[in-house]
């Protein structure tokens, strides 16, 4: 199988691109959603204390179509148009569905028109041809070790439209706390560049896998340009404008990188990074995913409708236990990563032979954020134990 170099200056540019462009818009459009009045109010719900201007994700959106307006000019990245009209897809979708979140976040939409509008975006893909035909299942009697499934159109289409509207949902459910959403999505993009690149390189630059790496690029810029100005404390929300964009990118890339591409033609280990992408976008919204099924079952269980709104989400518990609002995104930020990169591990380790050292890295990686997660109810435990001992001490000596 021949090698080649990944263009890796030009991934940078493309990067570098989207970070600047973003960067520089998110405070015009700051300004511009002062002016139209969108701004987000104060709930019982929420966590900042003052009105804060949203659609920071049509600064976000910009900085990925410039990046990957720049990627057409460029030597190597630009041959991915020719293969095919994905990219594209994922632009003219983006387009969409962050429309649907300007108008959400100016007009509040009711949840039905929402979803219509998120299922017209999903839709768009599949049009331009980001669609899930290919399915690997382990078969142990296949000299490849597995067997490849097709889907007819229909099925394509079906299971494409819900994987993307069950990550923009996932994606906008997370964004709760100042530079949560746009961090986990650098880190789930980074994870799937990974990915995605790695499979590129095994493949020989085949075109048919070039364009996940290039919209994980853009994405990652897109989001790292919009923190300095969404970090604690946030001076604009990313609004669902945003969230749901970030979703809908990622899907693409995912979908892009794992729907297509026949992965039992690259053997046992490559198949592991054929199917990468997905087990990253399944790891990264794990979190969301969990506390969405948590709150409908707390929810149901007190007899409240199962999507009303509370203040006991998983960053609304980090904050009740005593973690400040940046500790808590960081520490969700550490959630992200080790999932992340967890998954990323799959496709470097030979399991096989050093199954055990990947094993005892992911539970370290896990004990550690978990020890981070907890530790200030820990030591509120530990304080409240050690007062307890002291008034009895006290009411010991009081008694003699």
């Amino acid at each position: 199988m021949t090698q080649y170099q990944l263009p890796l200056k030009e991934y940078a540019l493309v990067f570098g691109s989207a970070v600047v462009v973003t960067f520089l818009l998110t405070g015009l459009v700051r300004w511009a959603a002062q002016r139209a009045g969108a701004v987000t109010p104060i709930r019982d719900r929420d966590v900042h204390t003052a009105p804060i201007p949203r659609l920071g994700g049509v600064a976000v959106y910009a900085g990925f179509a410039a990046a990957v307006v720049l990627s057409m000019q460029l030597a190597t990245l630009g041959n991915a148009y020719t293969a095919s009209s994905e990219i594209a897809g994922v632009l003219t979708a983006g387009g969409v569905i962050c429309l649907v979140g300007v108008l959400d976040d100016r007009f509040d939409l009711d949840p039905v028109t929402k979803l219509a509008g998120q299922i017209l975006a999903a839709g768009v893909l599949v049009l331009f041809g980001v669609q899930w035909r290919l399915l690997w299942l382990p078969d142990p009697d296949s000299p490849s070790g597995g067997t490849t499934v097709g889907f007819d159109q229909v099925q394509g289409t079906l299971i494409t439209i819900g994987i993307t509207v069950v990550l923009i949902n996932a994606m906008n459910f997370i964004d709760g706390l100042d530079g949560l959403l746009a961090g986990v999505a650098a880190i789930a993009g980074i994870a799937v560049f990974v990915f995605s690149s790695r499979q590129l390189y095994l493949s020989a630059n085949d075109l048919n896998g070039s364009q996940p790496p290039l919209i994980a690029a853009a994405l990652v810029g897109a989001c790292v340009g919009f923190l300095p100005h969404n970090f604690s404390s946030a001076r604009v929300f990313m609004g669902d404008s945003g969230a749901m964009f970030i979703g809908l990118a990622m899907a693409g890339a995912t979908i892009s990188a794992s729907g297509k591409i026949d992965p039992s033609a690259f053997g046992p280990r490559s198949t592991i990074a054929a199917l990468a992408p997905l087990i990253v976008a399944l790891a990264v919204v794990f979190i969301p995913v969990l506390d969405f099924l948590m709150a409908v079952i707390r929810r149901t269980r007190q007899g409240r409708h199962p999507f009303s709104a509370d203040k006991q989400h998983l960053h609304h518990r980090m904050l009740a236990i005593g973690h400040t609002h940046r500790q808590a995104v960081l520490i969700f930020w550490m959630w992200a990563a080790v999932l992340a990169g967890g998954s990323v591990g799959l496709v470097f380790v030979d399991l096989e032979r050093d199954g055990w050292v990947y094993g005892t890295g992911v539970l370290v990686a896990v004990l550690v954020a978990a020890t981070c997660s907890a530790w200030p109810w820990v030591r509120a435990r530990r304080l409240g134990r050690r007062r307890r001992q002291a008034v009895a001490g006290d009411a010991a000596d009081l008694a003699s």
